[in-house]
């Protein structure tokens, strides 16, 4: 169903190596140029810009990505569809956020899977901003984010209210107070999550509406798995500043403690984000319904 030549332009997009290409594809590396050349041809256009060491795809390129991609996501997803349809069963790929993956959303997803059995459910990991562009191409069918995705083709429903909180070790001098101050925090080693995230984005936002920002502050460790940072803040190697769900359990067991920063209010959202079109307006609300249930 779908062009040859469009695959090899997604995968050398991805892959960003002609060489590379053809290994993936079996093909040798003047087929693929021979491909390119031919889209080239029957589009009128550049696809990369000559002369860079880098692949980087010209403006018109980036269009012609943009619905190859969705072109292979439509292609995989119409057989998937006819293979469910003779097997009477749902398959549905979901995008979730790294701070969404650690909370109750792989829970409750499971637990919908147990209500009908004939559902299974695909989970992809990604940045916010992935997980929009996962949308946008058809990659996914559902997404449930730590944040906002604004755009004219999917719509959203409220999950729940998060907010960021500074977690300590049960050791730590900061669990026996009743809040600290950001000074007093500045002389702390941190670990938070990476750039991207939003939970560091947001807590980066409060400090620069206080007239701070992260540079004034000892940034030991940054990573990318709330698990492993609730594990290093347990043990008091630094302290974090974390979403407040991922560590309900934790503190519940005495193994972290949530102390106040003085004058603090860090809310986040937790929203399901759907295409407009999207066929299972009842799984939505049973979702919603779950999530509601198990805060």
């Amino acid at each position: 169903m779908i062009d040859p030549k469009i695959r090899t332009l997604v995968t050398l997009s991805e892959l960003g190596s002609y060489t590379k290409t053809a290994e993936a594809l079996s093909l040798t590396q003047p087929a693929v140029s021979h491909h390119i050349r031919l889209l080239e041809q029957e589009f009128g256009i550049s696809i990369f810009v000559k002369g860079k060491r880098k692949l980087k795809p010209t403006p018109e390129g980036v269009i012609l990505l943009k619905f190859a991609h969705r072109a292979i996501a439509l292609s995989q997803k119409v057989h998937q569809e006819i293979d469910d349809y003779r097997r009477e069963a749902r398959s549905l790929t979901v995008g979730i956020t790294p701070t969404a993956s650690d909370i109750l959303v792989p829970q409750v997803l499971a637990a919908y899977c147990n209500q009908h059995p004939k559902v299974r459910i695909q989970i992809v990991r990604g940045t916010i901003k992935k997980i929009d562009s996962m949308l946008r191409f058809y990659e996914i069918d559902f997404a449930i984010v730590d944040g906002m995705i604004k755009n004219s083709t999917s719509r959203s429903i409220l999950l729940g209210t998060d907010y960021l909180c500074l977690v300590v070790a049960p050791d730590h001098p900061f669990a026996r107070r009743q809040s600290v101050t950001l000074e007093e925090m500045r002389q702390e080693k941190l670990v938070l999550r990476l750039k991207n995230a939003e939970t560091r984005k947001l807590f980066e936002g409060y400090l620069y509406s206080h007239g701070y920002s992260l540079a004034d502050f000892h940034v030991m460790m940054e990573i990318d798995s709330v698990s492993t940072i609730k594990e290093i803040v347990a043990a008091n190697l630094g302290i974090s500043v974390i979403s407040h769900s991922v560590c309900r359990e934790e503190e519940r067991r005495g193994e972290l403690v949530v102390v106040p920063i003085e004058n603090c209010r860090m809310l986040r959202e937790i929203n399901l984000i759907y295409p407009e079109d999207f066929p299972y307006p009842e799984m939505l609300q049973e979702l919603h319904a779950e999530y509601a249930k198990r805060q």
